[in-house]
């Protein structure tokens, strides 16, 4: 009986805040985040076993909820489930994402290990100022709406909520250049024209 009545009266306060919600109300953001953030950042501290990556988790699912809050449908569950279900898809990506950025490193390192090390301290320093001479062309050619948000979240340690705050963008736009310059620069990056080779095709 106790819990039948806990469950009837914590529906229609998540139909009210959802109500709220897409009709644009802050507080109800707040509302929800004050319910609800200590359990996302559990489930995404579980999945990444990373504090700070479970904040930025967090962050994610609450901007996703005030971006898209017709996503959650209070008659097919409550939004502790619904944001808890989010959070942990969340969090996965940002394991898989890792998983990959240090197949990348390690993938980097043992192309950077091939290279001969007759003289290793010029050498290195040579292949380093190469690699960041390759980033920086990288980056000026990327279109100047990208830039800025990399600019932001890489060299300015913004997460990209703060970034479009900065830029005055919605969240979902500075999430999406941030994606494509990424895209666009692992592309450049990942395969540098060799003059040789294209002589000898």
């Amino acid at each position: 009986m106790e819990s039948t009545g806990e469950t009837s009266a914590r529906q229609p306060a998540d139909a009210e805040l959802h109500r709220r919600l897409v009709y644009g109300d802050e507080t109800a953001l707040a509302e929800a985040y004050r319910a609800y953030g200590a359990l996302v950042r559990r489930v995404a501290v579980r999945v990444t076993r990373s504090p700070g990556a479970a904040e930025d988790v967090a962050q994610e699912v609450f901007a996703h909820l005030w971006s898209r809050p017709y996503a959650f449908d209070p008659d097919r569950g409550s939004l502790r489930t619904w944001l808890s279900m989010l959070a942990h898809r969340r969090a996965v990506d940002w394991v898989r994402s890792e998983a990959r950025h240090r197949k990348d490193a390690h993938a980097d390192d043992a192309a950077l290990n091939a290279i001969p090390d007759a003289s290793p301290g010029p050498d290195e320093t040579v292949v380093d100022r190469e690699r960041s001479l390759l980033l920086h062309s990288a980056l000026a050619e990327l279109p100047r709406p990208q830039r800025e948000v990399v600019h932001l979240a890489y060299f300015a340690g913004r997460t990209y909520r703060q970034a479009a705050v900065e830029l005055g963008i919605p969240e979902g736009t500075a999430k999406t250049r941030l994606r494509t310059a990424l895209r666009s620069l692992a592309e450049s990056l990942a395969d540098p024209p060799d003059p040789a080779l294209e002589r000898g095709a």
